[in-house]
Order: C-alpha cells, then structure tokens, then sequence
C-alpha cells in the first residue's frame, strides 16, 4: 500500500469510524467522504458519479457485472454471454455459473499472440447475445485486446459490453468517454489501495440486477454497509495512479525491455510470450525451455525474487496456465511458464539482480554448464 493512501484512510479507522448511514453527525461524516470518493473515483473513469459501484474488489465487480448484467437481459429474450478462453478466472467462473442456469456460452478465437481474433467477432455477436466480456489488459501475458473494436460490433448488435480493466487502469489510457463500454471493473490493490476494495462502472440505462440483497445502499445495486475507509483509499491510490500514468509507463517499459534484452542475450531459445502484440508495460511473460515453473519458482523465491507460474488467483498452486493453452502453446513451455511484474518499487538495481540470477537458475535447472 502506498504510504499516501494509508495516510488517507488512518483517519475512517478511528475519529471518523461512522456509518454512512446513519443521520447523526458522525454519520453524515461519513456519507461526505464516502460521496466524496465516490466522486473521486467516477472523474478518474471520465463517468458521471452515480455510475460508480464500490465492491470488495475485481472478482466482486467481474461475478456483478457478468451475473447481474445476464439474468436481467436474459428476460428479455437474449441469452448468450461471448467472452474469451483467456479470461481471469473471475469473469470465466461468472460465465460458467450462468451457463448453469442456461446461459450460452461463446468464446472467441486468440491468435498465437493472445489477442482476440476480430474476424470471429462478427459471426458470435448477435441478436441473441446479452452481454460480451472482454479483459482488456491480459493479466499472465500483459497483450492488449482490441476492446474499443469489440465493443462497438456489441454495441451495433444490442448487445452489453463489460472489460475487465484491472490490470488495465494504471498502463493503459481509461476513459469511458472514449469507449462506450457499459460495464467495467477495476481493483485496488493493484494500485497501491489495500486488497478488499474495488470499484465497478455501470454506465446510466445499462441493466442490472443485484448479486446481494437486504438494503438500500448503493441503490440498491450492492447493498451492505458501506466501507468508507476502503473506498477513499481506492479514490487516492487512483488519482496517485492517473498523475503518474505517462511516467510511470515509460519507466517500466524501460525496465522490462531492459531484462527482456538481458534474459535473451543469456538464454537465446527463451520465449516471450505475447511478444509480437501490443502489451502493457508491467508484464512479462516467458518460458524456459528445459524447465518447470514449480522448481523455478522455488528457486528464485529463495533468492528473494517474487514472480508466479501464471494467474496469482490459483491457491498458491502451479497449474497449467488456461491463458497460454489457449494461445496454442506447446504444453512443455506451458509447465515452463513464468510471470514476472513491475511495479512503482521496481528499479534497474532489481531488473540487473534478475538478469544475473534468472538464467544461472535456469542454466542449473537444464543441466547446462553456465558460461
């Protein structure tokens, strides 16, 4: 978390501690920072205030936008939800349970980059679709999707757009003034807000029904009592995160270009994974020929370098990465598969540690003498 968020929260831990709704003064303080944040976070978006739902982060937002979107639409007569095999699990879950209860599922193409193939778009959105979902920052291989595409073909068929943007907000320009998206979700703890806290856009007319029931807040759409000293925090790390965009972009563009030369002038037959797609800047995606994520994993996590076999949503597991196999990935390179992210703390100091320590590991685990 960054410091300037916690600082901004301490105070709703404490002297602020009121519920938003209630009316006696320590409430009515609580429903201003609340509404204030609210604010906050819709001009971050480009949105109009009411169209910001706080939920307790993206899979909430994903299961709300997905499940709430569908069951509504699907009463009037449409009953189809197009989305993509490489989906984080929060939205590929979401479409799974409404399959359950009779949705139809469709699923793009994916080239061999992992960008959605748009010459099938057109044959799977039509009149009987209710929604499409599409993420628009890949989480395992950072390849951008052709969203604004997407949803202006869904939009010409009647049909609810929602993008998954949390790995989007912060790497890539978002502003629902420039893409008519309906729905659209994003995640605090990849900005520097706290885990727990997230935020949902539903743009004004775009039909919903609720995941919870029992109260009014929200209206109505989420009920619960609100978390105010999440949601400002959400509201600060995002207008921290707008104000450095274009810097901080560069940066770790920089940075993983940096130890993407170094890795590929000491392991030659690496595979970078997306390379030939537009991708966000904080991702990097390769496989390693002759290894395995698990023992690799382990290796690096013992020499202080934190990175993961794919998905961080898998119960600290390794499996096969859904993402890759769907790009038609090899399954030896699959088993190979390792993430590494770039953040607001990463240094050039740390992209020369991992370039030093990565293929000595990688050369151990071959059985290659390292040169």
């Amino acid at each position: 978390m960054r410091d300037e968020v916690f600082e901004a929260m301490r105070p709703f831990f404490g002297p602020r501690f009121g519920n938003p709704s209630s009316t006696h003064r320590w409430g009515r303080e609580a429903r201003a920072a609340l509404d204030e944040a609210r604010e906050r976070v819709a001009r971050c978006l480009g949105a109009q205030v009411d169209e910001i739902v706080f939920t307790s982060g993206g899979t909430e937002a994903d299961n709300l936008a997905v499940l709430g979107g569908w069951r509504i639409l699907r009463e009037r007569g449409r009953n189809a939800i197009v989305t993509t095999p490489i989906e984080h699990k929060a939205v590929l879950g979401s479409v799974h349970q409404a399959a359950t209860e009779g949705a139809e599922e469709r699923f793009f193409k994916i080239t061999r980059d992992g960008v959605v193939d748009l010459t099938s778009a057109r044959d799977l959105i039509d009149d009987q679709t209710a929604l499409v979902t599409v993420m628009w920052v890949n989480n395992e291989t950072g390849a951008v999707q052709p969203v604004a595409e997407l949803c202006a073909i869904a939009k010409e068929r009647g049909a609810v757009f929602h993008t998954d943007a949390v790995q989007a907000f912060g790497h890539v320009e978002v502003d629902v003034r420039k893409i008519a998206f309906d729905l659209l979700s994003v995640s605090g703890h990849k900005l520097g807000a706290p885990k727990g806290i997230g935020a949902m856009f539903l743009r004004r007319g775009t039909p919903l029904t609720p995941l919870f029931f029992g109260g009014t807040q929200d209206r109505g759409r989420r009920p619960g009592t609100e978390n105010v000293a999440m949601a400002v925090g959400l509201a600060t790390a995002m207008e921290l995160t707008l104000a450095e965009l274009d810097a901080e972009c560069a940066r770790t563009r920089a940075l993983r270009e940096s130890l993407e030369r170094a890795i590929t002038a000491k392991i030659p037959d690496v595979v970078i994974h997306a390379r030939g797609a537009e991708r966000a800047p904080h991702v990097m995606c390769i496989s390693i020929p002759g290894t395995d994520s698990e023992s690799m994993l382990m290796a690096l996590d013992l020499k202080g370098i934190a990175c993961s076999g794919g998905s961080a949503c898998q119960s600290g597991s390794v499996g096969a990465s859904h993402v890759l196999s769907a790009m038609g990935v090899a399954p030896d390179l699959v088993a190979a598969q390792l993430r590494l992210s770039l953040g607001s703390l990463s240094n050039e100091e740390d992209i020369q540690r991992v370039a030093e320590i990565l293929p000595a590991l990688a050369a151990k685990a071959r059985g290659v003498a390292v040169g």
